[in-house]
């Protein structure tokens, strides 16, 4: 019959090279590494592990296996967690990620309600590639994430993606900018103004930049680049460049910038929220609800002008 223990012991000989160094790693003697995977290679009636001079690796079935093993152990250590935590403390626990602005205007509101219901969230802030990998390191169960669309998020089949809001980039000008005065700002009005943009060059806002200025026939040039959208602001005031900025990340404009939707076919950002799917079922839920409820609110201000 299968163990979990076998399991154990297969993911430690992938990981340390060689029976010894896993017994001593799970601290187990060498015969019994030695027992867990003959019963561990006689379950499925196969070689696993190929053992040599120079120590073990697995075999292309046993690393056909390892993946499995890995998602049963990590499930486990899930579910002894979650177990505890709501023995321990009486509530259930999320680990969170988000990126700042829909930690702001999304989350927090969302984690008023969770409280109440006696979800406690452990919150992780961070920009989109740290909270991807922190998904699929399963440091995470669930992050708010944004993309372009059409993108592919993709952390794996283990996650549900639940989409919550499209985000309108704006064009945000120097005040004194020839296009300040138009009502909406044209694309190919901009092809010698110089730009401002997110520190990653492949941040979904930059790339959806590049494919409309691409339709007018024109790279845009950028000049600097930051994370920090308060920066970003500071430096349009100061005529370096103009820049888009996600509606939910604009906040209150500085009065010596101008802000503008461009002519044409919005370009937005949705924002997701990403959840494992074994993370408990209730608290899961209440956090999408929770999220979809206040998308919902910012959605129908934006609509009514608002903010």
């Amino acid at each position: 019959m299968l163990e979990l223990r076998h399991l154990q012991v297969l993911r430690s000989i992938a990981k340390e090279g060689s029976l010894a160094a896993s017994a001593r790693a799970l601290h187990f003697t060498q015969p019994t590494i030695t027992h867990h995977l003959a019963s561990l290679e006689a379950h499925f009636g196969a070689r696993l592990v190929q053992r040599g001079p120079r120590g073990a690796v697995l075999t292309k079935l046993g690393e056909a296996l390892l993946p499995h093993a890995e998602a049963v152990l990590e499930r486990l250590r899930q579910a002894e967690v979650e177990v505890r935590t709501l023995a321990e403390h009486g509530r259930h626990t999320l680990h969170v990620g988000t990126f700042p602005t829909a930690g702001a205007q999304l989350l927090a509101p969302a984690v008023k309600r969770l409280h109440r219901e006696g979800v406690h969230i452990s919150l992780t802030e961070g920009e989109l590639p740290s909270l991807l990998a922190g998904l699929r390191s399963r440091q995470l169960q669930a992050a708010l994430v944004f993309s372009q669309p059409g993108d592919r998020l993709d952390p794996d089949e283990d996650f549900e993606i639940h989409p919550l809001l499209e985000d309108p980039l704006l064009l945000v000008m120097p005040e004194d900018h020839p296009s300040a005065a138009d009502a909406r700002v044209p694309l190919a009005a901009l092809r010698e103004t110089e730009w401002i943009g997110a520190a990653d060059p492949h941040d979904p806002c930059d790339r959806l930049l590049f494919w409309a200025c691409a339709q007018h026939g024109y790279e845009p040039v950028h000049v600097m680049r930051t994370d920090d959208y308060a920066v970003v602001q500071g430096f349009v005031a100061a005529g370096v460049g103009a820049a888009l900025i996600p509606r939910l990340a604009l906040g209150a404009p500085r009065p010596d910038v101008a802000v503008r939707p461009l002519e044409g076919p919005s370009l937005v950002r949705e924002i997701s929220v990403v959840v494992l799917r074994t993370t408990t079922a209730r608290s899961a839920g209440e956090l999408i609800a929770a999220l979809r409820e206040q998308a919902d609110l910012i959605g129908a201000g934006w609509r009514s002008g608002r903010s």
